[in-house]
């Protein structure tokens, strides 16, 4: 594992902590018995029960509508739009705790079958180009079982926390008190979740999620955003590898393939490391890489006959 996807385990598994634990420290969470959002400890509301009751007049309250509404929903699509537009889906491959567990029981999916998903056809190699190496052994699918199951549970019940007093939801939990209503959305949410772990995955990430299509449609109309790219001109260095750099992307994709085709690329870079490792024995730089500019063109212009002039350096390892 290089620097990156150290960094990258370390963003997702704080992100995920958080995730699990902002309802309860009420860091963000929203109260329906109370019908407001709960932000950093305060009450966040935007004051129309105030209104209706005549404790505030019109220009307070739609002042109030503004700051606390349509400020904050704007800035934060806002923010949204410019990570997209540069970095495509960012979110998802750096800190979305739905991928951090997709990545996770992929990988307990693999050493079970040598697939990461019920839907490949053929196996991986159990050794790599890139050095991984990974014998399949039924007995990891007790791990599997567990894991679809453990994260299931726990997203049902961190998603319930969201909605109502976290105190309440974790100690009738333990206490075995549910009421009937938090008990239906538990085990309905957990057979839900555990469906979509067990045979959806990286297909509910292409497909299914909102703000992972919302942030590659927006990447899409960039042609200059960052993007996997592949140095054409040295593609002969690939007829001796076992497309590694395919194994190794969670989202199964091509990367030696045009941006059209990367619809999806959560900017994981995974398929830059193992490139990387299959060149290692060489004294050529990975034909995979990270470019953005002018040379981002190479893939995202490169369409339907279409062959852009880009610079020559685009895949000059000692360029930053």
């Amino acid at each position: 594992m290089n620097s990156v996807q150290t960094q990258r385990l370390l963003w997702r598994a704080g992100f995920f902590i958080l995730f699990i634990l902002a309802p309860p420290l009420d860091i963000f969470r929203f109260d329906i018995p109370a019908n407001h959002f709960v932000i950093l400890g305060h009450a966040w509301t935007l004051g129309a029960s105030d209104f209706a009751h005549g404790d505030k007049g019109v220009i307070p309250t739609a002042s109030n509508m503004f700051l606390r509404g349509f400020l904050p929903v704007v800035s934060l699509i806002g923010i949204g739009i410019i990570i997209a537009w540069k970095w495509g889906r960012l979110y998802c491959g750096w800190l979305c705790p739905h991928f951090s567990v997709v990545a996770m029981i992929n990988s307990l999916m693999r050493r079970a079958s040598g697939k990461l998903s019920f839907w490949d056809k053929e196996t991986l190699p159990e050794l790599q180009c890139d050095g991984t190496q990974v014998k399949p052994n039924r007995i990891w699918w007790l791990a599997v079982g567990i894991a679809v199951l453990g994260f299931a549970f726990l997203w049902a019940v961190a998603l319930l926390t969201y909605l109502l007093p976290p105190k309440e939801i974790y100690s009738n939990l333990i206490h075995g008190q549910l009421t009937p209503n938090q008990l239906r959305f538990i085990v309905v949410a957990t057979i839900l979740l555990t469906l979509e772990f067990t045979v959806a995955r990286h297909l509910f990430c292409k497909y299914g999620c909102a703000v992972g299509i919302f942030q590659s449609l927006v990447w899409m109309g960039n042609k200059r955003g960052l993007v996997v790219g592949f140095d054409r001109s040295r593609a002969k260095s690939c007829s001796d590898c076992d497309a590694s750099c395919e194994h190794a992307c969670p989202m199964r994709l091509k990367p030696r393939s045009i941006k059209r085709k990367m619809f999806t690329c959560t900017q994981c870079m995974q398929c830059v490391e193992a490139c990387e490792k299959v060149q290692e024995g060489g004294d050529q730089p990975s034909l995979l890489r990270m470019l953005d500019g002018h040379c981002a063109l190479d893939v995202s212009d490169r369409d339907f006959g279409r062959r852009p002039d880009v610079p020559p350096d685009c895949f000059d390892c000692r360029k930053p």
